[in-house]
């Protein structure tokens, strides 16, 4: 039985895969209306959420399963203090799959180590959001034909934006792809981003202050708004919250096949004035989301009934006597969870925390 919690848990083969599935949903609709009939989905949503969870329970919907769940913490147990491991032990009694937002940094990888059933990573904290990214890539390949030999700008917070440090993990694996890196200093990518993938694997990156001196040489624009309830202090969110703003003149300077994304929900980072320019895919972008869940829905369902045992932690030669920065991290929280450090980089001694990527200190 398998979870996805990074997109890094799927192979190029398997992405394909999901996006040959999406593409035939698509074309085929009726014929997948009954594929998850007596199946439920549990949405467990701790912070608030529109397209992504109402897309999951679309998608369940239209494949003929149930949906239960809620929709913010305080209507579930952890309000009252429960555990995340505790919660999974409980939905997995009722329903066949999960899908999980939290705000804690590894949180639904906590849970896919305690569930029975198969666990989606709905977006933790400012980790990870591998749905998102399956959503990006059908549209980029709807969009542009391909998914090799682009280059992809990724504008905004670089820093905290979850749905920037998926795209990049997953789109690094397709060849001759470029990214151009376009934040203020503040909101830079950051470095377990960084050094695991775009320097590990040799992907070609520039890092850039100026949106319009970028637009020329893109093929696809992701922006990305800043997030104001990752800030701990207001006054910095404050400052740096209108630093890009995508408007219809800086279009004039993009190529005339650019495709503009978003994750959604924007604030002012696009103009409404951009909407009507055949390039915008981001609402777009939010069907297809619904889309590639189906297909991911169908395709853990199908591997869970093939082999219902909980795949094996592989924890051997973890470190535990190291302590993680993150202050995010769900290893600060959650009851009697032991931190746990894997070797990264046996060249420079790198320890990384499993539960959020950070790299560890004594």
């Amino acid at each position: 039985m398998r979870s996805l919690i990074s997109i890094l848990d799927l192979s190029v083969e398997e992405l394909d895969e999901l996006i040959a599935t999406a593409k035939d949903i698509i074309a085929r609709p009726e014929a997948y209306r009954e594929s998850c009939r007596y199946k439920k989905l549990a949405t467990l949503f701790f912070e608030p959420s529109t397209r992504t969870r109402l897309s999951f329970e679309a998608a369940m919907l239209e494949l003929g399963g149930s949906v239960l769940g809620f929709s913010e913490a305080s209507s579930s147990s952890a309000a009252k203090g429960e555990s995340m491991a505790d919660t999974a032990k409980i939905v997995s009694c009722y329903a066949d799959i999960m899908a999980i937002r939290h705000p804690k940094d590894g949180a639904p990888y906590v849970a896919a180590r305690n569930a029975s059933v198969p666990v989606i990573n709905a977006g933790d904290g400012q980790h990870n959001h591998p749905t998102q990214t399956l959503a990006d890539l059908l549209t980029i390949s709807r969009e542009m034909g391909r998914l090799s030999n682009l280059t992809i700008g990724l504008c905004g917070d670089l820093k905290y934006g979850r749905t920037v440090h998926s795209l990049i993990e997953a789109m690094s694996r397709y060849e001759g792809v470029k990214f151009v890196l376009i934040s203020p200093a503040e909101l830079k990518l950051p470095g377990f981003v960084r050094y695991n993938v775009l320097e590990k694997l040799g992907i070609p990156y520039t890092e850039v202050t100026s949106l319009d001196d970028a637009m020329g040489q893109l093929d696809v624009l992701y922006m990305t708004r800043v997030q104001r309830e990752r800030f701990d202090d207001p006054a910095v969110y404050e400052r740096l919250k209108d630093s890009y703003i995508l408007t219809k003149e800086k279009m004039e300077l993009a190529k005339e096949n650019m495709c503009v994304l978003h994750p959604l929900p924007r604030v002012n980072e696009i103009s409404v004035a951009v909407d009507d320019d055949p390039r915008a895919a981001y609402f777009r972008q939010a069907l297809n989301g619904k889309f590639m869940r189906m297909a991911l829905i169908l395709k853990l369902l199908k591997e869970a009934e093939e082999n219902p045992r909980r795949e094996k932690v592989e924890d051997g030669g973890w470190r535990h006597d190291l302590r993680c920065p993150n202050s995010r991290c769900i290893c600060h929280t959650e009851q009697e969870l032991p931190p746990a450090f894997r070797l990264t980089d046996r060249e420079a001694g790198i320890w990384r925390c499993v539960y959020c990527e950070q790299v560890g200190v004594e």
